[in-house]
């Protein structure tokens, strides 16, 4: 694959030679696009030995191949990846600013898959104008990858570094590793599932359904028909591989569920099933039954993942997830074993970034013969990526 790695003037540019060389190791085509500043951390020649072409700084450069240089790289690459990426070529990209060499690719280049890794003090990375074209940039396909927490150059510690050249490889490498799913029919469950109590009353919990409509998204775009089983959410998604099931309790995401999956190739049932209902529900809204209270009597819902491990063939795949506040590993590692699974993929609410509601996730995949493959912070598009990639990349 040809890569064009962008690096702009901050002081991780430093570590860009790194991230290119293992670009280069891995097999890929590599030229580097600087801006100006970014040449006063990291020498032309430093990054023309490690890429073994020429450097691409200046849009009038008599030394171009081209005259309309940022137009042939375009049509050269086939991914650009900004390490590091400061807040002003982000603010360029997000309002269509091309002014040098590196900004006019960029802006040539939005058709085709984009990656920045954004580095910067952690007052430059909260500023609500920086955040505002974040969320643009990601709106428009844009991929972020997440910066980590950490020693800043201005000697504070706080959100805003880059993450290491490996963690940005391994962003890389899953989105060149894409598995041709054409053909292959794919159960996902998504979001929480409302248990009633009364007409207007529910147990429910904080599940957005964001992970499972991405993973949705994803295995669509690899040509899979995807079986979308999703409880009440306000997401919408527009694919015509997506079979888009709406339901709202445990039991009728069990019926929907075990009906698809016998012919299905895989399943991921990302959703955050509610384990108990209440033993009746009322027709009618339940009045207030004075200082004593209300007692209610929950009963055990139907366990989705456990009935289709038992169901589960040699020819399916069966991927859970498991949300864990507490030895998140070994608990994690049971259900596995329990519920005969594949993989499972380990969300910890003790990161943070990761969860219900927000953007953004990191994971663990623990596949059933003990191998485990973590992400970094990413948001919940690139982990999905990561996890069909590596769950399902060998069965494509």
């Amino acid at each position: 694959m040809n890569i064009l790695v962008g690096i702009t003037g901050g002081i991780a540019a430093y570590k860009t030679p790194l991230l290119v060389r293992l670009l280069r190791k891995a097999g890929h085509q590599v030229k580097c696009v600087a801006t100006r500043h970014a040449l006063q951390f990291v020498t032309p020649l430093t990054l023309e030995t490690v890429s073994g072409n020429k450097i691409y700084a200046d849009l009038f450069d008599s030394n171009n191949d081209h005259t309309t240089e940022h137009i042939s790289l375009k049509d050269w690459g086939d991914m650009m990846v900004v390490a590091p990426a400061t807040a002003n070529i982000i603010g360029k990209m997000a309002t269509g600013i091309g002014d040098d060499a590196l900004s006019t690719l960029l802006l040539s280049f939005m058709r085709k898959p984009i990656y920045l890794a954004p580095a910067m003090n952690t007052q430059m990375w909260e500023c609500p104008a920086v955040q505002r074209n974040i969320e643009y940039l990601r709106c428009i396909g844009i991929h972020i990858i997440e910066p980590a927490s950490g020693d800043l150059a201005c000697g504070t510690t706080g959100t805003g570094r880059m993450p290491e050249p490996e963690e940005i490889m391994q962003v890389l490498s899953s989105a060149t590793r894409k598995p041709d799913l054409s053909g292959k029919r794919v159960l996902v469950t998504a979001g929480p599932t409302y248990e009633r109590i009364d007409s207007v009353r529910f147990i429910g919990n904080y599940s957005s359904g964001k992970m499972g409509f991405a993973l949705a998204q994803v295995l669509a775009e690899h040509g899979a028909h995807v079986e979308l089983v999703t409880g009440p959410t306000a997401l919408k998604i527009n694919h015509p591989n997506i079979h888009r099931v709406d339901i709202e309790s445990a039991r009728e995401m069990y019926e929907a569920a075990t009906a698809a999956f016998p012919t299905c190739q895989a399943a991921i049932l990302s959703a955050a099933v509610a384990d108990f209902r209440p033993d009746h529900t009322a027709d009618h809204k339940l009045k207030k039954q004075g200082a004593e209270g209300m007692t209610l009597t929950l009963v055990q819902n139907p366990d989705i993942l456990a009935t289709l491990g038992t169901m589960k063939t040699q020819d399916q795949t069966l991927i859970g997830f498991a949300l864990e506040t507490d030895n998140e590993m070994d608990n994690a590692h049971k259900k596995l074993e329990k519920k005969k699974l594949d993989y499972i993929v380990l969300n910890s609410l003790r990161d943070a970034g990761a969860g219900f509601g927000v953007d953004t996730n990191r994971v663990t995949i623990i596949s059933r013969d003990g191998k485990t493959h973590a992400t970094p912070l990413l948001t919940k598009g690139q982990v999905a990526e990561e996890i069909v990639n590596y769950c399902l990349g060998s069965k494509s």
